[in-house]
């Protein structure tokens, strides 16, 4: 079988296995795209233990009733918007405060030994909480799932202009705040 090697593919084949094969298929499903999840949930959620909390929901969710997923029109695009949806309730479910300390927790697959990008990495989530819901989660959509604002438009439910300007100014606030804190970052 000939597979397209784009992520948005992946993630539909495996929601036709899933259909086809039930319960025994989540685990392919899970792989596939649970840390990328945990990461967008992180951006909306601001703590690790919420952001995998929502994604567990999703995916159980998804194993119950998998002609969900398989009949969407985009797959991963539908499991970014349960997840974004479920993030919400869990933020509003939970007003609590959360201490700058577990903001490295976000950092969740590192090598020991490139401490210093991880410092790096960690003022770049550190700015990252700083801006608004809605600016962050535009940030990890286009960078780390390098989605087109069309499709970041569609996730949201925003027009894609929207989702640009949210981008730009959040681009424009991290320049700001990363200048402050990390300096120059071509050294890393």
């Amino acid at each position: 079988m000939n597979l397209q090697k784009t992520f948005p593919s992946r993630v539909r084949f495996c929601a036709a296995n899933l259909a086809e094969r039930g319960e025994d298929a989540i685990s392919g499903l899970i792989d596939l795209t649970s840390q990328r999840l945990v990461r967008f949930a992180c951006a909306i959620t601001r703590n690790q233990h919420d952001a995998e909390d929502a994604v567990q929901t999703v995916l159980i969710h998804i194993g119950s009733q998998p002609d969900l997923l398989d009949q969407s029109e985009n797959p991963w695009s539908y499991l970014l918007k349960m997840t974004r949806n479920e993030s919400l309730i869990i933020m509003r479910r939970r007003k609590r405060w959360f201490s700058i300390d577990s903001l490295c927790d976000l950092l969740t697959i590192r090598r020991v030994d490139e401490v210093q990008r991880e410092e790096v990495y960690r003022e770049i989530w550190l700015a990252l909480r700083r801006l608004p819901v809605i600016q962050s989660e535009v940030v990890v959509l286009k960078i780390w799932e390098e989605m087109t604002f069309a499709d970041i438009a569609e996730v949201l439910e925003v027009t894609p202009s929207t989702a640009a300007s949210r981008y730009r100014y959040a681009l424009g606030k991290l320049s700001v705040m990363l200048r402050e804190t990390v300096g120059d970052l071509d050294h890393v």
